[in-house]
């Protein structure tokens, strides 16, 4: 009887609960979720989107696959995570940007922010993101050359400036309506234009529990804070949300499983931080648009923020039982 006993109790490593969830399958419903967005910027921008976005998720796969071939390591490319990162890097750049500079972006995000560190689980920042940095510092003027929207193209003018820009500049009577900015008829990132989009995408992550509403509505709520603040405008407040990339990055890239804290009082933190570091570069700055930095700059302080969660929900009275 002991003996039956001991055999079927059996220990094995965690993890311990099994769901039906896997890489494969977050990665293709955070794809799901940016179906919109594509395809609002495929219509507001023309086939140059499409092609931008196909040659990004192509070369990043294509990177992915080389790197764990001549490595020897286990294939990954069916996990989406690769695919996915090749459509964030679209959505960040112009649409008009030359394709072999978003490749170029590809490799810097797939080889040297994600394999190198030792692949999807081990990256210290988020690809996409770093990348849309480095193809800014290497190429500025292609990263800055907006094209205008197809029903705003004219004989005189196929490029503009992006709502944030004409506001850096002070040009207040040029800036877009709220309306225009929240259907993206206006200069931008590719996928970062169309705000009723990037909303719908975020909303259907959240319902889906694929993301905690924590990081987004923090980062989301402290932009509108201080851009309140800082205007005394409820107009001006709702402008710094909608324009420049903050929908983006709140859902889709401030989110990252591997580069967020873990517990709520990280995410939390890393979300008012992301906010506030935006708000700063673009209120007092050099720079229309602090997204990127804002995000880069908290995912480094994300193992400081999980040690911070651990200790707070350790302690006695931190929290009941643990939770």
């Amino acid at each position: 009887m002991a003996n039956k006993f001991h055999t079927n109790l059996i220990v094995s490593s965690a993890p311990h609960i099994v769901t039906e969830s896997d890489t494969t399958r977050l990665m293709g419903t955070v794809i799901l979720a940016l179906v919109p967005a594509w395809a609002a910027s495929v219509y507001i921008f023309g086939f140059r989107a499409l092609l931008l976005s196909v040659v990004c998720v192509a070369a990043s796969v294509l990177f992915e696959y080389l790197y764990n071939m001549f490595m020897h390591k286990k294939q990954t490319v069916s996990d989406l995570s690769a695919a996915l990162t090749g459509l964030l890097i679209a959505f960040n750049v112009p649409s008009s940007f030359p394709l072999w500079q978003a490749i170029i972006g590809c490799f810097f995000a797939i080889i040297v922010v994600k394999q190198l560190f030792g692949g999807i689980g081990r990256n210290f920042s988020n690809p996409a993101i770093t990348a849309r940095i480095f193809l800014f510092i290497s190429f500025a003027a292609n990263m800055s050359t907006w094209p205008l929207p197809r029903m705003q193209v004219t004989a005189d003018a196929v490029t503009g400036a992006t709502p944030l820009a004409i506001y850096a500049e002070g040009s207040m009577d040029q800036l877009p309506t709220l309306g225009t900015l929240f259907l993206g008829f206006h200069g931008g990132s590719t996928g970062e234009v169309c705000a009723l989009a990037l909303i719908i995408g975020g909303v259907f992550l959240i319902i889906r529990k694929v993301i905690s509403p924590i990081i987004p509505c923090a980062f989301i709520g402290t932009v509108f804070v201080f851009g309140f603040i800082a205007t005394g405008s409820l107009q001006m407040a709702l402008f710094h949300v909608l324009a420049g990339g903050v929908l983006l990055g709140a859902f889709f890239m401030a989110t990252d499983y591997v580069t967020s804290p873990k517990l709520p009082l990280g995410q939390l933190i890393f979300g008012i931080g992301c906010g506030i570091i935006t708000m700063s570069i673009r209120l007092f700055g050099s720079y229309p648009e602090g997204v990127s930095f804002s995000i880069l700059l908290m995912n480094i302080c994300t193992p400081l923020l999980n040690n911070l969660s651990y200790k707070f929900y350790l302690k006695e009275g931190g929290a009941k039982n643990g939770k």
